[in-house]
């Protein structure tokens, strides 16, 4: 069954583009479009795809995501599909999932 995130999930606040709402989000690959991380609608967009890609609904797991997202993710990484592989690399990564 795949993950739903409600923003009451999310560890951080994120404002609403409550303008571009309807627009459509990230889904899967590839998907050049911007990611913007200020959004919540495309934070939990995001994070459900990889919460899907790695097989999990850990809360712990969507914590080190929006960490890796904040801390350690460059800015020059912009579009949907180099977020989504940068955040599914990592927590692999981090998570020893290799």
């Amino acid at each position: 069954m795949p993950v739903k995130l409600k923003a009451s999930d999310l560890f951080y606040k994120y404002p609403k583009d409550v303008v571009n709402r309807g627009q459509p989000k990230f889904r899967c690959k590839p998907d050049p479009s911007p990611f913007n991380r200020d959004d919540l609608y495309e934070v939990v967009a995001m994070m459900e795809a990889v919460m899907n890609e790695l097989g999990s609904s850990d809360g712990r797991v969507l914590n080190l995501l929006e960490d890796i997202m904040h801390q350690d993710m460059p800015r020059f990484i912009e579009s949907r599909e180099m977020v989504f592989d940068c955040l599914v690399e990592t927590a692999r990564e981090r998570l020893g999932l290799g």
